[in-house]
């Protein structure tokens, strides 16, 4: 998801988060803020990218499921995607449903939202579809009207793995409040495995770096700063307590730097933390939905433990 930083108010918004990250000890920033149309350019190339696991065995177990989740969801539903990006995902869920009724695409980079609208909207004449620009991590009330029930509720990929545990619960539960009685389907990763991580989030052909080093051009374009881009690297490390991958930006020498009215200061070797991707297997993604109301109806899991679905429903 992307903040889209052609307003005052979104420019404004990102620049607090910006200093409020960079001012920390770690340097954080937010992750939602990789996701301008560069940055969604970039990751729909990691996708393709054969490193890049989660997508590719996602879309192996999505198609082979989807008639059972249709079955299981019923028909003339009302899908509301969120973090729905290029909209791709959203086909072979549709292809499969009985007539769907609506789809709501929401995200926040409105631009990149309402052309992946326009490129789906004519393949399926039959299904009244509307972007709905928001920032999912934070509560999201729908337009009145825009989804009548039974609603089926789609967060696909790996995205609920950048928010902490505490967090994936906040989500959840907003979620909850936002689709009200409906079923969720849900995309979690499961991998442990050190070797396919570290190909995954730290090399994919370069594309992982430049799109986190997307990152400093984008501080630099929409916040007037003076950030230096070859004065970092990516780097991703793997951590425990909750087990996750994280993505860095390293200062590679001694540098100070203008971000709106302060200066940002970095001895060499630090780093800013700009994503982070837990891992969940499916019996703690499952405990941790049902904490916040979802009751499970199914799960599925690729035959190669790559990626798993959850089906959850609540009243």
């Amino acid at each position: 998801m992307s903040a889209v930083a052609g307003g005052a108010d979104e420019r404004a918004e990102f620049l607090r988060d910006a200093l409020a990250g960079l001012s920390g000890d770690p340097k954080t920033l937010p992750g939602k803020y990789l996701w301008d149309e560069t940055g969604s350019d970039l990751f729909d190339r990691i996708c393709a990218h054969p490193d890049y696991y989660p997508t590719k065995r996602e879309m192996a177990l999505l198609p082979r499921v989807a008639a059972e989740v249709a079955a299981l969801v019923g028909p003339g539903v009302s899908v509301v995607e969120f973090g729905s990006g290029a909209s791709r995902k959203i086909r072979t869920l549709l292809d499969a449903l009985e007539a769907p009724a609506r789809y709501l695409a929401l995200d926040i980079s409105g631009a990149y939202l309402e052309a992946a609208i326009r490129r789906l909207a004519p393949d399926y004449p039959g299904v009244a579809m509307a972007p709905v620009v928001a920032d999912y991590s934070k509560p999201v009330r729908l337009p009145p009207g825009a989804a009548a029930p039974p609603i089926l509720g789609f967060f696909p990929g790996t995205s609920i793995g950048n928010f902490t545990p505490d967090q994936a619960g906040g989500f959840l539960a907003r979620a909850r409040e936002t689709l009200g009685p409906s079923q969720f389907l849900v995309g979690a990763d499961p991998t442990r495995d050190p070797a396919r991580l570290r190909r995954a989030y730290g090399e994919s052909g370069g594309l992982m770096a430049a799109l986190h080093l997307n990152f400093i051009d984008r501080m630099n374009r929409d916040l007037g700063s003076d950030f230096d881009r070859e004065g970092f690297r990516h780097e991703v490390r793997l951590a425990d307590d909750p087990f996750r991958v994280e993505a860095h930006l390293v200062a590679t020498r001694p540098g100070s730097y203008r971000l709106g009215d302060r200066t940002i200061r970095f001895a060499a070797g630090e780093s800013i933390r700009t994503d982070t991707s837990h891992k969940y297997p499916p019996d703690a993604f499952r405990a941790l939905a049902t904490a916040q109301g979802w009751d499970p109806v199914r799960l599925w899991v690729d035959d190669d433990s790559g990626f798993s679905l959850h089906l959850f429903r609540t009243g």
